[in-house]
């Protein structure tokens, strides 16, 4: 890969004038992200050196096992972001509730929450496969120099001030989106440097890759079952290829990059699937949306669901536009 010259913070810096909210909190923000992933980075590459591999014995407020690796992640995000001052408030899968920041200097001063899923598909770190951290970021709601409420948490993705993700592979990548197109910067780890590897990323319309756990497919809904045969038909085109790594991350990167489909419904058991509304799919669907490709819950956009809770769960569904505007036809949706 030919790596491109123009780093992270000269990006952040050279691009800040285009940002929905032009300010230099809103920069600090980003490049303090860019901060935690490279010590994550680190952690989850001598993992299995050091004992960071398998779980803790606990149970997290997802009810969920915890992973050893989940903790480290989560700890170094809200470390690295409170210490630094430039949040007023993080809320995390991880944890039951939002955490209030208030900066020493500036009584609440601070004009960004930050919503993160530390380690997304971390049970998969044991096998050595690719996880990663999403996140998503919005301008508070309530007034400046007040301590955040909840209701800064609770807001539509279509607020979302700036999203992203890092995904931790064969080389570990951070993408994200302002509202002004998705752009991924490759980690140089001899140099713990960031560069702009992929510029103005575009989803291709169409794909031949679809992503779902098929061993729930007794307890999918029809129209989703119907749609996996349409995938598997060669009645006049070739079948779709089945690809499902299991870490959300993975899977929608793979898509964007390649073209394809991310599914995950709601089942008999699990109505509204198990991917959380504000650390996962708000996120990925901006970036989806700002890439060029398409993103539903079934019923609508994912991103005009007014949030009821900090961990609500939603079915989602995400990928090539062509490839969501063909599911929502079995779905039974307007194209």
């Amino acid at each position: 890969m030919k790596i491109k010259h123009q780093t992270l913070g000269e990006f952040i810096i050279e691009k800040q004038d285009s940002f929905s909210y032009s300010s230099g909190e809103l920069t600090k923000l980003l490049n303090g992200i860019g901060l935690a992933t490279k010590i994550v980075n680190h952690e989850v590459n001598k993992a299995g050196l050091v004992d960071l591999i398998g779980e803790v014995g606990e149970i997290n407020v997802q009810g969920e096992s915890q992973q050893k690796l989940d903790l480290m992640a989560n700890k170094t995000f809200i470390d690295t972001l409170s210490k630094r001052e430039i949040v007023c408030g993080i809320a995390s899968e991880e944890e039951e509730s939002f955490i209030t920041i208030n900066s020493q200097d500036k009584n609440h001063q601070n004009k960004y929450v930050l919503l993160i899923d530390p380690l997304d598909g971390s049970s998969n770190i044991d096998v050595n496969v690719s996880v990663g951290t999403i996140f998503s970021i919005y301008k508070r709601v309530t007034p400046v120099g007040t301590p955040v409420t909840q209701e800064d948490f609770l807001q539509k993705g279509r607020n979302q001030i700036s999203a992203g993700y890092i995904i931790y592979g064969s080389s570990t990548m951070l993408v994200f989106t302002t509202g002004n197109g998705v752009n991924g910067f490759t980690l140089n780890p001899a140099l713990g440097t960031f560069y702009l590897s992929h510029p103005d990323m575009k989803q291709p319309e169409d794909g031949s890759i679809y992503s779902i756990n098929e061993g729930n497919c007794a307890s999918f809904e029809p129209g989703i079952n119907e749609y996996l045969n349409y995938c598997k038909s060669t009645d006049g085109k070739s079948a779709y290829k089945s690809r499902y790594v299991g870490s959300l991350v993975a899977d929608f990167h793979r898509n964007l990059l390649k073209g394809g489909i991310y599914m995950y419904p709601g089942t008999k058991t699990d109505t509204n699937g198990k991917l959380r509304l504000l650390y996962e799919c708000n996120p990925i669907a901006l970036l989806a949306e700002q890439a060029g490709g398409g993103e539903t819950d079934g019923t609508g956009s994912v991103l005009d669901i007014e949030p009821t809770s900090l961990h609500q769960r939603v079915p989602f569904f995400t990928g090539s536009k062509n490839m969501i505007n063909e599911l929502k036809g079995f779905l039974n949706q307007e194209l």
